[in-house]
């Protein structure tokens, strides 16, 4: 992967671009890679040169990544204020639920809908997702779209005012549970342990409600990078972004091993299933 900088805007320019129409909805999508699909989800404020790096390492190992735009300058740095902008725009947003819990945004009625189209167009076994800070729990609730079989929860930050709440509906994380069960599936999941937003409260949450099918990590606060964008200085001023602001780049980073564990997840959830010929 060719080495961009995190300081300034990304071009985006190795990804293609669609604007994909789906449940009347139309939103643009960053598309790159070829293998079985995975949807990457951008974390609060949008797709940043941190998250567009990690979406090429997922598709370096394999994969066509599906990069949906959901809010935010795409590519951007956002100064601070811009970036608190963009965080206030969401939450008012009726596509997004920040603030209550026991309920699923209707956003992710879209997603699940694009896991569906990406299945189709890439093949495979079927579709993996990862959703951060913001859109944390979004690869959960795509759960309930038969397409998906790789969950990934990266701090996963919402309802922004229950610590120990789910964004999730009681029933679909329910059918969540019996499917995992059924499938022998599981979700992965990341935090900090001194994260002030995705708390340890909310991981003992998914723990009682998927069992051991919730596989919960949590990282050393001083495995966290300082060296952070303008909005995380001032907003997030803790450790919380593990795959993107926070990860430190380098070899034996507790990081780096979260970033490798989640692409191991995906291939040996996605890999093409191979059948013996008869001798």
């Amino acid at each position: 992967m060719t080495l961009r900088s995190l300081n300034v805007d990304d071009s985006l320019d190795d990804f293609a671009r669609r604007d994909i129409t789906l449940d009347g909805a139309c939103k643009r999508v960053h598309i790159a890679g070829s293998g079985p699909a995975v949807i990457v989800m951008t974390e609060m404020p949008g797709i940043s040169p941190h998250v567009a790096r990690f979406a090429r390492w997922v598709r370096d190992a394999g994969f066509t990544v599906y990069m949906p735009s959901l809010f935010g300058r795409d590519g951007a740095v956002p100064d601070a204020d811009e970036g608190a902008a963009v965080f206030h725009r969401a939450c008012m947003s009726a596509e997004f639920r920040a603030i209550a819990a026991n309920v699923s945004s209707p956003v992710t009625q879209w997603l699940r809908a694009l896991a569906r189209l990406a299945h189709g167009e890439c093949g495979g076994p079927g579709v993996g997702a990862i959703g951060m800070c913001f859109t944390g729990n979004f690869a959960l609730t795509m759960m309930l779209e038969p397409a998906m079989l790789a969950p990934v929860l990266s701090q996963p930050s919402l309802p922004l005012k229950e610590p120990g709440g789910l964004e999730i509906a009681p029933d679909e994380i329910k059918a969540v549970r019996e499917r995992l069960d059924r499938e022998d599936l599981t979700v992965l999941a990341y935090r900090f342990k001194g994260d002030k937003i995705c708390r340890a409260e909310r991981f003992a949450a998914y723990a009682a409600a998927l069992g051991d099918r919730f596989i919960g990590r949590e990282l050393p606060d001083e495995a966290a990078n300082t060296d952070v964008s303008p909005f995380f200085a001032k907003h997030v001023p803790y450790p919380h972004s593990v795959v993107t602001q926070h990860l430190i780049d380098q070899a034996g980073q507790p990081t780096i091993a979260a970033r490798d564990e989640i692409l191991a997840f995906f291939k040996a959830r996605l890999a093409p299933v191979t059948v013996a010929q008869p001798a």
